[in-house]
Protein backbone atom coordinates (compact mmCIF):
# COMPACT_ATOMS: atom_id res chain seq x y z
CA UNK A 1 0.00 0.00 0.00
CA UNK A 2 2.54 2.45 -1.11
CA UNK A 3 2.39 5.85 -2.31
CA UNK A 4 3.03 4.82 -5.53
CA UNK A 5 0.44 1.96 -5.71
CA UNK A 6 -1.83 4.51 -4.56
CA UNK A 7 -1.56 6.88 -7.61
CA UNK A 8 -0.86 4.10 -9.94
CA UNK A 9 -4.03 2.14 -9.39
CA UNK A 10 -6.14 5.07 -8.57
CA UNK A 11 -5.19 7.58 -11.03
CA UNK A 12 -3.14 6.49 -13.71
CA UNK A 13 -4.86 2.88 -13.92
CA UNK A 14 -8.24 4.68 -14.10
CA UNK A 15 -10.61 4.10 -17.13
CA UNK A 16 -11.68 6.97 -19.00
CA UNK A 17 -15.47 6.05 -20.14
CA UNK A 18 -14.20 7.65 -23.21
CA UNK A 19 -17.73 9.55 -23.89
CA UNK A 20 -17.50 13.56 -24.51
CA UNK A 21 -20.32 14.96 -21.97
CA UNK A 22 -19.41 18.21 -22.85
CA UNK A 23 -16.93 20.37 -25.02
CA UNK A 24 -15.80 24.54 -24.93
CA UNK A 25 -13.58 25.64 -27.99
CA UNK A 26 -13.33 28.72 -29.47
CA UNK A 27 -10.86 29.87 -32.36
CA UNK A 28 -10.36 33.28 -33.56
CA UNK A 29 -8.35 34.81 -36.41
CA UNK A 30 -7.11 38.03 -35.34
CA UNK A 31 -9.08 40.94 -37.63
CA UNK A 32 -7.38 44.61 -37.73
CA UNK A 33 -10.62 45.92 -36.06
CA UNK A 34 -10.52 43.67 -33.20
CA UNK A 35 -9.13 44.32 -29.62
CA UNK A 36 -5.63 44.12 -28.95
CA UNK A 37 -4.81 41.09 -27.31
CA UNK A 38 -3.33 42.00 -23.42
CA UNK A 39 -1.66 39.76 -21.29
CA UNK A 40 -1.12 39.94 -17.41
CA UNK A 41 1.70 38.06 -15.52
CA UNK A 42 0.61 37.24 -11.63
CA UNK A 43 2.38 35.50 -8.67
CA UNK A 44 1.17 34.99 -4.89
CA UNK A 45 3.19 32.86 -2.58
CA UNK A 46 1.01 29.67 -1.44
CA UNK A 47 3.87 28.96 1.20
CA UNK A 48 2.50 26.51 4.05
CA UNK A 49 2.56 27.40 7.98
CA UNK A 50 4.69 25.17 10.25
CA UNK A 51 3.01 22.57 10.93
CA UNK A 52 0.79 22.05 7.97
CA UNK A 53 1.16 18.73 6.31
CA UNK A 54 3.17 18.15 3.27
CA UNK A 55 2.22 15.98 0.40
CA UNK A 56 -1.49 15.68 1.86
CA UNK A 57 -0.03 14.45 5.51
CA UNK A 58 1.69 11.45 3.91
CA UNK A 59 5.15 12.86 5.11
CA UNK A 60 6.75 15.00 7.77
CA UNK A 61 4.74 18.20 8.43
CA UNK A 62 6.41 21.42 7.73
CA UNK A 63 9.38 22.52 10.02
CA UNK A 64 11.09 25.13 8.57
CA UNK A 65 11.15 26.84 4.94
CA UNK A 66 14.18 26.35 2.76
CA UNK A 67 12.87 28.05 -0.44
CA UNK A 68 9.14 29.57 -0.65
CA UNK A 69 6.25 28.30 -3.08
CA UNK A 70 4.66 30.66 -5.49
CA UNK A 71 1.75 30.12 -7.93
CA UNK A 72 2.34 32.07 -11.08
CA UNK A 73 0.55 32.56 -13.70
CA UNK A 74 -1.37 34.49 -16.92
CA UNK A 75 -4.39 36.06 -18.06
CA UNK A 76 -4.58 36.39 -21.46
CA UNK A 77 -7.22 39.25 -22.44
CA UNK A 78 -9.02 41.02 -25.29
CA UNK A 79 -11.03 37.38 -26.10
CA UNK A 80 -14.91 37.60 -25.75
CA UNK A 81 -13.28 36.51 -22.14
CA UNK A 82 -10.38 35.58 -20.68
CA UNK A 83 -8.24 32.64 -20.83
CA UNK A 84 -6.33 32.04 -17.47
CA UNK A 85 -2.92 30.06 -16.98
CA UNK A 86 -1.49 29.14 -13.36
CA UNK A 87 1.39 26.73 -12.06
CA UNK A 88 1.49 25.83 -8.21
CA UNK A 89 4.34 24.81 -6.42
CA UNK A 90 2.20 22.28 -5.00
CA UNK A 91 2.17 18.15 -5.29
CA UNK A 92 -1.84 18.27 -6.00
CA UNK A 93 -5.02 19.84 -6.21
CA UNK A 94 -7.73 17.36 -6.29
CA UNK A 95 -11.76 16.90 -7.42
CA UNK A 96 -13.32 20.32 -5.49
CA UNK A 97 -10.67 21.91 -4.39
CA UNK A 98 -9.21 22.21 -8.07
CA UNK A 99 -12.58 23.44 -8.78
CA UNK A 100 -12.31 26.14 -6.24
CA UNK A 101 -8.91 27.24 -7.74
CA UNK A 102 -10.22 27.56 -11.18
CA UNK A 103 -13.48 28.96 -10.21
CA UNK A 104 -11.82 31.77 -8.15
CA UNK A 105 -9.32 32.65 -10.50
CA UNK A 106 -12.08 32.94 -13.05
CA UNK A 107 -14.16 34.73 -10.67
CA UNK A 108 -11.19 37.57 -10.37
CA UNK A 109 -10.12 37.39 -14.44
CA UNK A 110 -13.96 37.54 -15.09
CA UNK A 111 -14.52 34.55 -17.31
CA UNK A 112 -15.53 31.22 -16.83
CA UNK A 113 -13.84 28.36 -15.21
CA UNK A 114 -13.71 26.38 -18.01
CA UNK A 115 -11.61 29.41 -19.51
CA UNK A 116 -8.81 28.14 -16.40
CA UNK A 117 -6.11 25.84 -16.43
CA UNK A 118 -4.67 25.37 -13.10
CA UNK A 119 -1.57 22.84 -12.99
CA UNK A 120 1.15 21.53 -10.29
CA UNK A 121 4.83 21.11 -10.62
CA UNK A 122 4.29 18.23 -8.39
CA UNK A 123 7.24 19.04 -5.73
CA UNK A 124 7.02 16.92 -2.67
CA UNK A 125 8.02 19.13 0.50
CA UNK A 126 4.44 20.94 -0.53
CA UNK A 127 0.63 20.62 0.09
CA UNK A 128 -1.10 18.09 -1.31
CA UNK A 129 -4.98 19.13 -1.09
CA UNK A 130 -8.20 17.24 -1.33
CA UNK A 131 -10.67 19.23 0.46
CA UNK A 132 -13.16 16.26 0.10
CA UNK A 133 -10.74 13.74 1.37
CA UNK A 134 -10.30 16.58 4.20
CA UNK A 135 -13.91 16.02 5.28
CA UNK A 136 -13.80 12.22 5.50
CA UNK A 137 -10.65 12.15 7.91
CA UNK A 138 -11.78 15.06 9.93
CA UNK A 139 -15.14 12.69 10.91
CA UNK A 140 -12.61 10.82 12.75
CA UNK A 141 -12.15 13.11 15.30
CA UNK A 142 -8.18 12.36 15.89
CA UNK A 143 -5.18 13.95 14.40
CA UNK A 144 -5.16 12.72 11.14
CA UNK A 145 -5.18 16.27 9.09
CA UNK A 146 -4.70 16.97 4.80
CA UNK A 147 -4.91 20.25 4.91
CA UNK A 148 -5.89 23.66 7.04
CA UNK A 149 -8.84 25.78 5.26
CA UNK A 150 -7.47 28.84 6.56
CA UNK A 151 -4.31 27.89 4.58
CA UNK A 152 -6.04 26.89 1.78
CA UNK A 153 -8.66 29.86 1.71
CA UNK A 154 -6.11 32.74 2.15
CA UNK A 155 -4.37 31.28 -0.45
CA UNK A 156 -7.68 32.01 -3.07
CA UNK A 157 -7.81 35.28 -1.54
CA UNK A 158 -4.25 35.73 -2.70
CA UNK A 159 -5.17 34.53 -6.05
CA UNK A 160 -8.26 37.07 -6.43
CA UNK A 161 -5.87 40.11 -4.98
CA UNK A 162 -2.67 38.79 -7.47
CA UNK A 163 -5.20 39.05 -10.62
CA UNK A 164 -7.02 41.97 -9.86
CA UNK A 165 -3.65 44.08 -9.40
CA UNK A 166 -2.25 42.08 -12.26
CA UNK A 167 -5.29 43.06 -15.52
CA UNK A 168 -4.54 46.84 -14.69
CA UNK A 169 -1.23 46.70 -16.01
CA UNK A 170 -1.52 44.02 -19.02
CA UNK A 171 0.66 44.48 -21.43
CA UNK A 172 0.10 44.38 -25.35
CA UNK A 173 0.48 41.01 -26.96
CA UNK A 174 1.44 40.67 -30.23
CA UNK A 175 4.24 38.06 -30.60
CA UNK A 176 4.55 34.47 -29.91
CA UNK A 177 7.96 32.23 -29.79
CA UNK A 178 8.54 28.64 -29.45
CA UNK A 179 12.22 27.13 -28.51
CA UNK A 180 13.80 23.94 -27.32
CA UNK A 181 16.78 22.24 -25.55
CA UNK A 182 18.30 18.98 -24.36
CA UNK A 183 18.90 18.60 -20.80
CA UNK A 184 21.73 16.57 -19.56
CA UNK A 185 21.37 14.07 -17.08
CA UNK A 186 18.17 15.07 -15.09
CA UNK A 187 15.20 12.42 -16.39
CA UNK A 188 15.14 8.57 -16.39
CA UNK A 189 12.74 6.08 -16.55
CA UNK A 190 11.49 4.74 -12.60
CA UNK A 191 10.26 1.10 -14.01
CA UNK A 192 13.15 -0.01 -15.25
CA UNK A 193 14.24 -3.57 -12.95
CA UNK A 194 12.11 -6.12 -15.53
CA UNK A 195 11.97 -9.51 -14.43
CA UNK A 196 11.57 -13.02 -16.99
CA UNK A 197 7.40 -12.47 -16.20
CA UNK A 198 7.56 -9.00 -17.06
CA UNK A 199 6.61 -7.70 -13.71
CA UNK A 200 8.95 -5.02 -12.24
CA UNK A 201 11.23 -6.28 -9.59
CA UNK A 202 12.29 -2.45 -8.53
CA UNK A 203 12.54 0.89 -8.70
CA UNK A 204 14.50 3.43 -9.27
CA UNK A 205 12.35 6.38 -7.52
CA UNK A 206 13.04 9.52 -7.52
CA UNK A 207 16.50 9.02 -6.02
CA UNK A 208 18.61 6.17 -6.24
CA UNK A 209 21.60 5.01 -4.31
CA UNK A 210 21.93 1.19 -5.78
CA UNK A 211 24.67 0.62 -7.90
CA UNK A 212 22.70 -1.67 -10.30
CA UNK A 213 19.62 0.55 -11.25
CA UNK A 214 21.88 3.33 -11.79
CA UNK A 215 23.67 1.74 -14.21
CA UNK A 216 20.96 0.84 -16.25
CA UNK A 217 19.61 3.12 -19.11
CA UNK A 218 17.69 6.00 -19.03
CA UNK A 219 14.65 4.76 -20.53
CA UNK A 220 12.02 6.45 -22.74
CA UNK A 221 11.80 9.65 -21.90
CA UNK A 222 11.32 12.98 -23.38
CA UNK A 223 15.06 14.81 -23.16
CA UNK A 224 14.00 18.21 -24.56
CA UNK A 225 12.96 20.93 -22.25
CA UNK A 226 10.42 23.56 -24.50
CA UNK A 227 9.76 27.24 -23.91
CA UNK A 228 6.93 28.99 -25.08
CA UNK A 229 7.46 32.59 -24.89
CA UNK A 230 4.76 35.69 -25.14
CA UNK A 231 6.14 39.66 -26.59
CA UNK A 232 5.21 43.00 -26.35
CA UNK A 233 6.98 43.74 -29.64
CA UNK A 234 10.07 43.00 -29.05
CA UNK A 235 10.26 42.69 -25.84
CA UNK A 236 9.64 39.10 -23.94
CA UNK A 237 6.73 39.83 -21.18
CA UNK A 238 6.44 36.01 -20.19
CA UNK A 239 8.26 32.32 -20.93
CA UNK A 240 6.66 29.13 -19.97
CA UNK A 241 9.53 26.29 -19.51
CA UNK A 242 8.12 22.60 -19.45
CA UNK A 243 9.84 19.35 -18.80
CA UNK A 244 9.07 16.15 -17.38
CA UNK A 245 10.44 14.76 -14.69
CA UNK A 246 9.31 14.17 -11.02
CA UNK A 247 10.63 17.33 -9.43
CA UNK A 248 12.04 15.71 -6.61
CA UNK A 249 15.60 15.71 -5.42
CA UNK A 250 15.33 14.88 -1.34
CA UNK A 251 11.88 15.36 0.57
CA UNK A 252 10.29 14.03 3.46
CA UNK A 253 11.88 16.13 6.41
CA UNK A 254 9.81 19.00 6.94
CA UNK A 255 11.77 21.02 4.92
CA UNK A 256 9.16 23.09 2.30
CA UNK A 257 11.06 23.56 -1.02
CA UNK A 258 10.22 23.98 -4.89
CA UNK A 259 12.86 21.60 -5.36
CA UNK A 260 15.90 21.66 -8.44
CA UNK A 261 12.81 22.94 -10.71
CA UNK A 262 11.35 25.89 -8.74
CA UNK A 263 15.03 26.76 -8.07
CA UNK A 264 16.38 27.03 -11.25
CA UNK A 265 13.21 28.99 -12.61
CA UNK A 266 14.24 31.21 -9.61
CA UNK A 267 17.63 32.01 -11.09
CA UNK A 268 16.51 32.13 -14.16
CA UNK A 269 13.86 34.94 -12.50
CA UNK A 270 16.39 36.76 -10.80
CA UNK A 271 18.43 37.25 -14.06
CA UNK A 272 15.66 38.21 -16.11
CA UNK A 273 13.60 40.17 -13.91
CA UNK A 274 11.66 41.66 -16.44
CA UNK A 275 10.06 38.63 -18.15
CA UNK A 276 7.83 36.42 -15.95
CA UNK A 277 8.91 32.76 -16.01
CA UNK A 278 6.84 29.88 -15.36
CA UNK A 279 7.83 26.45 -15.21
CA UNK A 280 5.39 23.24 -15.80
CA UNK A 281 5.91 19.74 -15.23
CA UNK A 282 5.22 17.18 -18.28
CA UNK A 283 3.39 14.11 -18.30
CA UNK A 284 6.36 11.88 -15.99
CA UNK A 285 4.59 9.20 -13.77
CA UNK A 286 7.54 6.78 -14.95
CA UNK A 287 10.16 9.45 -14.91
CA UNK A 288 12.18 11.34 -12.49
CA UNK A 289 16.00 11.89 -11.62
CA UNK A 290 16.67 8.49 -9.73
CA UNK A 291 19.47 7.58 -11.97
CA UNK A 292 21.57 11.14 -11.64
CA UNK A 293 20.30 11.75 -7.82
CA UNK A 294 20.93 10.12 -4.76
CA UNK A 295 18.89 12.29 -2.46
CA UNK A 296 21.74 14.13 -1.46
CA UNK A 297 22.19 18.15 -0.74
CA UNK A 298 24.82 18.10 -3.35
CA UNK A 299 22.63 16.72 -5.74
CA UNK A 300 19.76 19.10 -5.71
CA UNK A 301 22.38 21.97 -6.93
CA UNK A 302 23.42 19.65 -9.58
CA UNK A 303 20.16 19.11 -10.82
CA UNK A 304 19.12 22.46 -10.58
CA UNK A 305 21.74 23.67 -12.49
CA UNK A 306 21.50 21.26 -15.40
CA UNK A 307 17.22 22.78 -15.82
CA UNK A 308 18.48 26.04 -15.52
CA UNK A 309 21.14 25.23 -18.25
CA UNK A 310 18.31 23.67 -20.22
CA UNK A 311 15.84 26.91 -19.27
CA UNK A 312 18.65 29.14 -20.65
CA UNK A 313 19.51 27.16 -24.02
CA UNK A 314 15.65 26.71 -25.12
CA UNK A 315 15.72 30.78 -24.88
CA UNK A 316 18.39 30.81 -27.25
CA UNK A 317 16.62 29.31 -29.59
CA UNK A 318 13.19 31.80 -29.51
CA UNK A 319 12.54 33.71 -32.72
CA UNK A 320 9.22 35.66 -32.22
CA UNK A 321 6.23 35.69 -34.77
CA UNK A 322 3.38 37.92 -34.74
CA UNK A 323 0.19 36.49 -33.41
CA UNK A 324 -2.57 36.05 -35.90
CA UNK A 325 -4.98 33.81 -33.86
CA UNK A 326 -5.60 31.92 -30.78
CA UNK A 327 -8.06 28.95 -30.19
CA UNK A 328 -9.24 27.13 -26.72
CA UNK A 329 -10.27 23.80 -26.14
CA UNK A 330 -11.80 21.97 -23.08
CA UNK A 331 -14.04 18.65 -22.83
CA UNK A 332 -15.18 17.66 -19.81
CA UNK A 333 -14.79 13.52 -19.50
CA UNK A 334 -16.70 10.88 -17.09
CA UNK A 335 -14.27 8.42 -15.69
CA UNK A 336 -15.26 5.02 -13.99
CA UNK A 337 -13.34 3.74 -10.50
CA UNK A 338 -10.70 0.95 -10.39
CA UNK A 339 -12.54 -1.75 -9.37
CA UNK A 340 -9.79 -2.90 -7.12
CA UNK A 341 -11.45 -0.47 -4.35
CA UNK A 342 -14.60 -0.70 -2.96
CA UNK A 343 -16.04 1.81 -0.72
CA UNK A 344 -16.39 -0.81 2.04
CA UNK A 345 -12.39 -1.57 1.93
CA UNK A 346 -11.14 1.99 1.85
CA UNK A 347 -13.28 3.09 4.83
CA UNK A 348 -12.57 0.31 6.90
CA UNK A 349 -8.53 1.29 6.10
CA UNK A 350 -9.77 5.13 6.54
CA UNK A 351 -10.98 3.94 10.12
CA UNK A 352 -8.60 1.67 11.29
CA UNK A 353 -6.64 3.99 13.75
CA UNK A 354 -3.88 1.56 13.75
CA UNK A 355 -2.64 2.05 10.36
CA UNK A 356 0.07 4.90 9.45
CA UNK A 357 -1.32 8.33 8.38
CA UNK A 358 -0.61 8.22 4.97
CA UNK A 359 -2.45 4.65 4.89
CA UNK A 360 -5.31 6.26 6.23
CA UNK A 361 -5.50 9.42 4.06
CA UNK A 362 -5.00 7.13 0.57
CA UNK A 363 -8.24 5.70 1.53
CA UNK A 364 -9.87 8.83 2.25
CA UNK A 365 -8.88 10.31 -1.19
CA UNK A 366 -9.66 7.52 -3.27
CA UNK A 367 -13.55 7.50 -1.19
CA UNK A 368 -13.10 10.95 -2.69
CA UNK A 369 -12.87 10.29 -5.83
CA UNK A 370 -15.54 7.36 -5.43
CA UNK A 371 -17.64 9.76 -4.45
CA UNK A 372 -17.32 12.26 -7.56
CA UNK A 373 -17.92 9.26 -9.93
CA UNK A 374 -20.70 8.86 -7.97
CA UNK A 375 -22.01 12.11 -8.78
CA UNK A 376 -21.12 12.07 -12.17
CA UNK A 377 -18.75 15.39 -11.83
CA UNK A 378 -16.66 15.63 -14.84
CA UNK A 379 -13.18 16.18 -15.01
Amino acid sequence: NTRRSFLKKSTLATAFAGSTLAQQSFATNLAPNQPALKIAPFRFDVTPPTGHPLCGGWITPVKSVSDNLEAIGYVILGLDKPVVICAVDWTGILNSAHVAWRTALAQAAGTTPDRVAVQCVHQHDAPFVCIDAEKLVAKQNDALIIVQMDFFNACLNKATQAIKEAIPRARPLTHIAQGESKVQKVASNRRVAIGPNGKITKMRGSACKDPELIAMPEGLIDPMLKTVAFYDGEKKVLACHYYATHPMSHYGQGNVSSDFVGLARKQKQKEDPGCTHIYFTGASGNISAGKYNNGSAEARVELTQRIYEGITASEKNLKPEPITGISWKTHELLASVNPLFTKESETTLLENKKNQPANRIRPAMRLAWMDRVKAKTPI
